[in-house]
């Protein structure tokens, strides 16, 4: 399935007709691997992929684009206004594109994105609910629907009382994919059990005083031909089910004290609260945006941590072709990954230049304002 609109252009097309550029060093050494861009982030991936072979290096992407809102974001000397009105106010971005124009304004820059991006690799995209469904199909359509691994919603602001005839908007969405089926980075995080979540999941306790639970050692499913459909301790699996492991391995189980046998005979693995990981995040996550940003649209730290921790090793590369104020970049950066960031918004450069350390600022730049961010910085 995919989108069908004026001017869509095949991916030969499109990548051939992008103009190329010249990348100057402002400041930092130009071989560094953690880079701050200013450009047109469609010339410089081009540039990243042919001049400076970079082509399948990037473990993880995470963007936060335009979202089609028509809306013009500023910042204040005060505050940083998600939407500011005044006209004396730096213009941030103007977020103008819309329909078709926007639809192939984010295809393209996908296709060159999965050009840097490695076969272990992972892309988060996030989008709002009023334009995500679309993007769904176009990211469905570049990466394969076998690449979809989550929609996770994101909560973002505390409940709302508008006066609209439809219910409260409290989140936005964020589009998971990989670049190949199951074989992206997961590093499973996971969020520490409550006192009041270990009492309520391990009820039972043996005699050392350590708390359990049990669960059964089978699973849905038939097994046909192999070890986990074949008899254990003189008894088969219960019908239309097997085992979860091969009898040998359920013997080795029983061995260590990990079995717990019912009055009927029924086995069960035990599960020790003091052993268990810590709960799986699911796909609602709540990180608000910030009460007073630096930059409009500036997503939460917090948030930004979790997922390159989940998604990219150390050492990992990084890329966030939208950076705005820099949180992906600053997030990579505290977790010992390198990382690219892109954005052609002169406030926006300004501002992610704050937040970095010095030792891993390297400024480039098409050369458009190059005298700009030479004096500025």
């Amino acid at each position: 399935m995919e989108l069908y609109y004026n001017n869509k252009r095949i991916e030969e097309e499109i990548y051939n007709n992008i103009s190329k550029c010249k990348l100057r060093s402002v400041s930092g050494p130009h071989n560094s691997s953690s880079k701050l861009i200013k450009g047109d982030n469609l010339r410089v991936m081009k540039h990243l992929i042919e001049e400076m072979d970079m082509k399948n290096i990037v473990d993880l992407v995470y963007i936060d684009p335009p979202f089609a809102t028509t809306n013009v974001f500023r910042l204040s000397d005060e505050k940083a206004n998600t939407i500011s009105r005044s006209h004396s106010d730096n213009l941030a971005y103007n977020d103008s594109l819309v329909g078709e124009e926007y639809f192939e304004f984010i295809r393209e820059r996908l296709y060159l994105i999965r050009k840097l991006m490695s076969d272990n690799s992972s892309i988060y995209f996030h989008i709002d609910y009023k334009i995500g469904h679309y993007v769904k199909i176009i990211m469905d359509e570049v990466f394969g629907k076998d690449c979809f691994i989550n929609d996770i919603s994101r909560i973002k602001c505390n409940p709302k009382n508008f006066n609209r005839k439809a219910f409260g908007n409290i989140k936005d969405m964020i589009l998971f994919y990989s670049k190949k089926p199951g074989r992206h980075i997961w590093n499973d995080p996971r969020i520490p059990q409550t006192e009041e979540d270990i009492k309520r999941l391990f009820k039972k306790i043996n005699e050392n005083g350590r708390r359990y639970t049990t669960i059964p050692l089978h699973a849905p499913g038939e097994t046909q031909n192999g070890p986990t459909g074949q008899e254990w301790k003189g008894m088969k699996p219960p019908k239309g089910r097997h085992w979860r492991c091969d009898p040998k391995e359920l013997d080795k189980l029983n061995t260590q004290g990990l079995v717990e046998w019912s009055k009927t005979g029924v086995p069960r693995k035990i599960i020790f609260a003091d052993e268990n990981s810590g709960k799986k995040i699911q796909d609602i996550l709540e990180f608000k945006d910030l009460q007073n940003p630096s930059y409009p649209t500036e997503k939460n730290l917090d948030l930004l941590k979790l997922i390159v921790s989940a998604s990219s090793n150390s050492g990992s590369m990084v890329l966030d072709c939208f950076c705005g104020s820099g949180t992906t970049l600053k997030a990579a950066q505290e977790l010992g990954r390198n990382w690219i960031g892109i954005d052609k918004s002169q406030e926006a450069i300004k501002i992610a230049l704050k937040r970095l350390t010095p030792a891993q600022k390297t400024f480039l730049t098409n050369g458009q304002d190059f005298e700009y961010l030479e004096q500025a910085y």
